[in-house]
Formats: structure tokens, C-alpha cells, sequence
């Protein structure tokens, strides 16, 4: 089926949709209990997400408090919600997203992935600060394929947007408080209130979280050795409204951690088949390296909103600065087959690595003029700018020597975007909304690094200078059509674009590789329904997108050389749908699910497949090591991913309140890497949470019990390729108590 077939079958479902069944309901309207209507921000004002013609999803209030209550970073929200996946090789602190199969699963400090991350608008563009947590957060929004009008770079996959609970102008609050297995603690509250009542209004929020370290050493002999961390953060918001037309807002955040990097383990993956090991243990290791994380940010965000005449004027500033270094035992174990004894199983050669960034400083800055909604006629323009400066280290230890640094390269980048976008909707008819933008960016980087030592004698080298820069544009059209007040339909048309990639892992290899700009042309269409008097929602839709050039990331191999190269094309195709339910005023059951196909086109895109002893499935080529992928899905792209929530309310005498829920999320196989091979994949994970509460109204404390992972899921979601069957596994199983006190 060529492209024009399929977007006619992609219209075709919009409109077979708009037909929905037609439902009795002699209930009486004060009997009816109904849904609230989701407001987001996805089109960067306030608007009902029925309304809204993208996909987008939202996480917020009890269900956003129940997954984040393991104490886990922000790939809490892998998987529950359609189309998304997020994993990381590098521990809490560099999430790596992928939204209909489109993300990076490179692990180079300056990687740039296809998943942009916004807290309180503000762009965090290194990997290392979209690993900033999820707390005292109003909502999360998901907002799935290319947003390349309103949000730009680095966006044509999607874009998940934190937004922060603001401050109030009543005194209010909340303090969080559970321990758990390893002993885990957590603690989250907040504090919100008037300073100068209706004028000045301030809120504090704070997140502290402990784990011990509860994975033993059995190389040196040391009980609990390994993965704890103490994770702190905190922000500070003021709200000044001196006048009806005047608004500004002040974000101070920060972030501190020390802890595990990612536990690497030797072979634990099956020769010849995909999984682990029969004997794989979670609290067991084997590793004569050292592993060590650190990570500290600092943030400051000002918005200032001032209604002129028929529009308002938005100033958006940000700032942030970090620095990290992570270190970590890569062969997963200890010794070389040529320095016994070793293990376990066979470690061709040791591999101990350090990456980090001693500065790294990003500014921000948009200013745009906005209409007001009620109007047929709503449009919204303005400029964007971005600076960002960073310096990052990689080094190579001797672990044979007891660590001795063998190996360091250094680099350097300043990167630059400028742009400028408009955006309008204008309702055509009572029921049809017409919706365009468009975006002119301009991206540049300014590129050096050296090499001071090589752990493999090749000597120093260096400087080596790049500077790519392009201008793109990108932009939308949609249709928004309004059978009736409870069903919407949708089309919608977008190019998005991300700015060409450096990488310079010089550790091992001599070259600096770059990627061109990566452009994606995506097409969707679905039917938002608000049935049984808006105790039925349902959102359903269906996407297929072509990409030029894609920016993919060929890492370790045979050399252990990360090397960027450009695929001719990518398509991708797909349905989302998402359901929340209201059968009685007590149950409520929200669930989504998500079908995608990738496939690369690429006849002449051959990689190096693994010096690791694993089962290479692609068609070799003329160059020896290397395999053809042309035909393949993309890396880290489940084909199905579903998740669903249960909650159930029951109210006692006295006004005591039980609540019971349960939540589950799917996903199905995955492969690590570009190639396709037996040993480096997953088949499934399931993953399933339970909360059961007891809120006491007199008090206003709920205590609750809480596991995360109850079936203790154990899987592989990850490996290094390059020396022996090396992997890494989700999250263990997780019970704790919690209270919760509110005011």
C-alpha cells in the first residue's frame, strides 16, 4: 500500500468514528455523577483536552501521587500512557523517552533526543536534566507527534510537559511521608499561601528520598555494597498580581543526588535465546570496578503575563545549570579470561567508564503576543531564543591496575536556536475549526573536542572543530469538527525537524561523527466522545509518519564506537486509544492502549553487530562485522503497550473513607539495539501496583499500603554489546506504608 492509500485509510477511520452508538440513560440529571474535564496546555493556552485536535494524554492528582510512590525517577511513567516508553542505562539521572517508537538509546552526555521535555514551559534540552522528578506537580501532559509550531526543536516525536502546582491564595498544603523495602524512605510536601493577601502568594515544595544499598558484592565479599542514593529536591515559586492586567511568576529550583550508577551484569542474558539466566538474581553482583553518581542542578524560571488592549504579552524566561559525573563497572564483572580468575561466565577484557559534566549552563527566552480565546478568530506569535555552553569528560580506568586512569578526552559545545512561529484557529463554522502554524528556526553549534589520553595507545589528539548549522522550517494544519457537544473529530498535519547531532567518543576511535537534520512529515486523525452524560470518555485515533534522514545512534559494536549516521527514511504507523469510565459513583477505570509499527528504509545502512558472542539475525554485508538493518523496526519501540487503572471508593459510617486501587502496565517486545539479535531483547514486561487506603476524615491523614512491581517482573531493558552478554534489569518489587496529611 503506498503513502496516499494509507492517509485515505487514515481518513476513512476519522470519519467512520465520528458515528458513535447511540446510548439510553433515563437517569435524571441531578442523579448523574460526572467526569471532570481535563484542561491542558497543549496548544500553549488553557483549553478542555476534548477540544484539543492532537493526541495528547494526561497523568495528574491521585494517579500521578500512586505511580510516583516507589520513590522512582521519572521512568515511572513508562508505559502508562500510549505510546510512551522510557528507559535508561545511565541510573535515575538520564531518562531516555520514546513516543511512537521515535527516541535516542544513546548514552553519550551530549546526545539529543526526538522527545522534548518542558518543565513550567521551559525546555530542558540535556538528557541529564529531563531527569529532574516529578513532584507536587498539578499535572503531566503527553502530547504525542511532531510539535514542531509552538514548541520547535527537537520535538517531531512529541513532547511530555510537567507542570508545577502554582502558588495559592489560601493557606494550603500537604506533607507525604512512607518507608519501605530497602529501607526507602520518601518525603514530599508542600506549603502554599498568600504573603500580601490578593497581591503576593508563595509556595514551597520540597521532595527528600533515601535507599539503602541492597545488592551484595560476591566479588569482594561485601553484604549491601550497591544500589542506594539519596535523591533531594526542592523549588520555591512566588506569584505577584499587584493588577487585574498584571501577572508574574518566579521559579527558584534544585536539584542534589549521590548514589548507584546503573548495575551492569556480566552475562546474565541466555546464549541463544532471548531473557536471563535461570539462576539471574536481583541482590547479587559480581564487579571489581568502582560505581559512583552524582548530579547537582539549580533552576530559574520567570514568566510574566500583561493583558494589553485585545491581547496579552507573555515573557517566558529560563535558566538552568548542572554538573555530574557518573562511574560504573561496564563488563559487569571482574578479572579477563587473560588475568584469572574472572567471571562471571566469560569477560573478554575489563571496561571501567566515567563521563561527566563539569558546567553546563542553558538560557532560555520566548516573548509572545497572545489573543484572547472567546474570539472566532484566535492566533498567537512570537520569537524564541536559546543559548546553551557545555563542557563534558569521559575517562577510562585500568581496572587490572586498581583503577588508574588510563584514558580521558574532553569536549566542548556551544549550541544556539533562534526562531519565530505563529499559530491561529479560526472557526470556519459553528461546528468546523480550522487550525495552521508555522515556524522558521534557525540552529547552530559550535563544536571542539581532544583527546589527552587513549587507553588503547593511540596517543593524544586534537582539537578537533565542527560546526554544523541549518535553517528548517516546520509547522501544522488541523480540522476540528464538532458532530455534537459530546463528539469531536480531528485531522491533523505536521512537520516537525531536530537539529543536527555531534558525537565525539574519542576514547576508542579518532573520528568525530555528525547527523544531518532529521525531518518528519506525520498525519492523524481521530474522535474524542464524552458519552453517558460524561461518565464515558474515549479518545481514539490513528497516525502514520514518514521521516527523512533520521538520526540514528550506532552504538558499541565490535569496536566499542558510538557513531552517528542518517537513515534515508523511517515510517511509522499506528492506533492510540485511551478510556476513562465512570460505571458507578464508586468504581472508576481509565486504561489506554497503543499499537505502532516502525520499519527503517535504508538499503545501503550497514552497522557493526556485537563483539559480544550473541546471534545476529540480519543479512551480513560485503564489509566484514557489519549487517544490513534496512527492513528493521527501530530500537526501544514495543509494537503494543497498554496500561489500565482501577479504583474503587467505599464510604464508611462516620465518614471514613477505603480506597482500593490497582494499576497495570504492558509492554511488548522490544530490541536494544539497530541489529536484530536473539540475545539483545526483551519479550514482554508486565508490571502491576496496588494501593490500598484508609482516609480519616477527622484528621485529614490517610495511611495507605503501596506495592510497586507486585508480581516482581523481572526483566532485561537493556545490555552492552561490545564484550559479553551484559544487561540490566527493571525495578525490583516494592512495598512500603504511607501517610499523608493535608490542610
Amino acid at each position: 500500500m503506498n503513502f496516499s492509500k494509507q492517509f485515505c485509510a487514515l481518513v476513512f477511520f476519522a470519519i467512520f468514528s465520528l458515528s458513535p452508538p447511540v446510548i439510553a440513560d433515563e437517569e435524571t440529571e441531578e442523579d448523574v455523577i460526572r467526569m471532570e474535564e481535563v484542561v491542558v496546555t497543549a496548544r500553549k493556552r488553557e483549553q478542555r483536552s476534548f477540544e484539543v485536535p492532537l493526541s495528547v494524554s494526561t497523568i495528574r492528582g491521585e494517579k500521578s501521587d500512586i505511580l510516583r510512590s516507589s520513590g522512582m525517577d521519572v521512568r515511572f511513567l513508562s508505559n502508562r500512557t500510549p505510546s510512551l516508553q522510557i528507559e535508561s542505562s545511565f541510573g535515575r539521572i538520564f531518562p531516555r523517552f520514546f513516543i511512537r517508537g521515535l527516541g535516542n538509546n544513546d548514552f553519550d552526555l551530549n546526545a539529543s533526543q526526538p522527545v522534548s521535555v518542558l518543565y513550567d514551559g521551559v525546555v530542558l534540552e540535556n538528557a541529564l536534566l529531563k531527569g529532574f522528578p516529578a513532584f507536587d506537580v498539578d499535572r503531566i501532559e503527553v502530547l504525542r507527534g511532531p510539535q514542531g509550531t509552538l514548541f520547535g526543536r527537537n520535538t517531531p516525536a512529541g513532547i511530555v510537559k510537567f507542570e508545577s502546582a502554582r502558588p495559592t491564595q489560601t493557606l494550603d498544603g500537604y506533607g507525604r511521608l512512607s518507608y519501605g523495602r530497602f529501607n526507602s524512605s520518601n518525603f514530599e510536601g508542600a506549603v502554599s499561601g498568600p504573603l500580601v493577601p490578593s497581591v503576593l502568594s508563595a509556595r514551597l515544595s520540597l521532595l527528600a528520598q533515601w535507599r539503602d544499598d541492597w545488592v551484595d558484592n560476591q566479588h569482594t565479599g561485601e553484604d549491601n555494597a550497591l544500589g542506594g542514593h539519596r535523591d533531594l529536591a526542592g523549588r520555591f515559586q512566588l506569584l505577584w498580581t499587584p493588577m487585574p492586567e498584571l501577572e508574574a511568576w518566579l521559579k527558584f529550583h534544585a536539584r542534589d543526588l549521590d548514589g548507584t550508577a546503573r548495575l551492569f551484569r556480566a552475562n546474565i542474558l541466555s546464549k541463544g535465546e532471548t531473557g536471563l539466566i535461570q539462576d539471574f538474581a536481583r541482590d547479587r553482583i559480581a564487579h571489581d570496578g568502582r560505581n559512583e553518581q552524582m548530579l547537582r542542578t539549580q533552576g530559574l524560571t520567570a514568566e510574566v503575563r500583561y493583558d494589553i488592549g485585545n491581547f496579552q504579552l507573555i515573557s517566558l524566561t529560563g535558566l538552568e545549570r548542572l554538573t555530574n559525573f557518573s562511574r560504573g563497572d561496564i563488563d559487569g564483572g571482574y578479572g579477563a579470561v587473560f588475568s584469572p580468575p574472572s567471571g562471571p561466565g566469560e569477560i573478554p577484557f575489563p571496561s571501567e567508564t566515567a563521563s561527566g559534566i563539569p558546567a553546563l549552563r542553558q538560557f532560555s527566552q520566548e516573548v509572545r503576543f497572545m489573543s484572547p480565546a472567546a474570539r472566532r478568530l484566535v492566533y498567537q506569535f512570537g520569537v524564541y531564543y536559546f543559548h546553551e555552553f557545555v563542557e563534558m569528560e569521559d575517562f577510562n580506568y585500568n581496572t587490572l591496575a586498581g583503577g588508574t586512569l588510563d584514558g580521558s578526552v574532553r569536549q566542548e559545545q556551544t549550541a544556539t536556536a533562534q526562531a519565530a512561529f505563529a499559530a491561529l484557529t479560526f472557526q470556519w463554522l459553528e461546528d468546523l475549526e480550522l487550525g495552521a502554524g508555522l515556524r522558521l528556526s534557525h540552529d547552530a553549534k559550535d563544536y571542539t573536542a581532544w583527546r589527552d589520553k587513549s587507553p588503547i595507545g593511540a596517543g593524544p589528539l586534537g582539537p578537533i572543530h565542527q560546526n554544523p548549522q541549518d535553517t528548517v522550517w516546520s509547522g501544522d494544519l488541523s480540522l476540528r469538527y464538532s458532530i455534537s457537544p459530546n463528539v469531536q473529530t480531528y485531522l491533523r498535519a505536521a512537520r516537525g525537524f531536530r537539529a543536527p547531532s555531534i558525537q565525539g567518543r574519542l576514547l576508542f576511535g579518532d573520528t568525530v561523527t555528525m547527523a544531518d537534520t532529521e525531518t518528519i512529515l506525520s498525519f492523524e486523525g481521530g474522535t474524542k466522545l464524552r458519552l453517558w452524560q460524561q461518565r464515558l470518555h474515549l479518545n481514539m485515533g490513528a497516525f502514520q509518519y514518514l521521516m527523512q534522514d533520521q538520526q540514528l545512534t550506532a552504538v558499541g559494536g565490535e569496536t566499542n564506537f558510538n557513531r552517528l549516521v542518517n537513515a534515508e527514511s523511517t515510517v511509522g504507523r499506528g492506533i492510540e486509544a485511551e478510556l476513562s469510565f465512570l460505571p458507578i459513583t464508586s468504581l472508576e477505570i481509565s486504561a489506554g492502549l497503543s499499537y505502532n509499527q516502525t520499519r527503517i528504509n535504508d538499503p545501503n545502512l550497514a552497522i557493526q553487530g556485537c563483539g559480544a558472542p550473541c546471534t545476529v539475525l540480519d543479512p551480513p554485508t560485503a564489509a566484514e562485522g557489519t549487517f544490513s538493518i534496512n527492513g528493521n523496526s527501530l530500537p526501544q519501540a514495543p509494537g503494543w503497550i497498554a496500561d489500565v487503572v482501577f479504583r474503587y471508593v467505599l464510604d464508611l459510617p462516620g465518614g471514613t473513607r477505603l480506597i482500593a486501587s490497582t494499576d497495570w502496565a504492558y509492554r511488548s517486545r522490544v530490541r536494544f539495539f539497530l541489529y536484530e539479535s536473539v540475545e539483545f531483547a526483551d519479550d514482554s514486561l508486565l508490571q502491576g501496583g496496588i494501593r490500598l487506603a484508609c482516609l480519616l476524615p477527622y484528621a485529614d491523614i490517610e495511611v495507605a499500603l503501596i506495592g510497586r512491581n507486585i508480581l516482581n517482573d523481572t526483566s532485561p531493558t537493556g545490555g552492552i554489546d561490545f564484550n559479553n552478554l551484559t544487561g540490566y534489569v527493571n525495578e525490583p518489587g516494592f512495598w512500603s506504608l504511607e501517610m499523608t496529611r493535608r490542610f
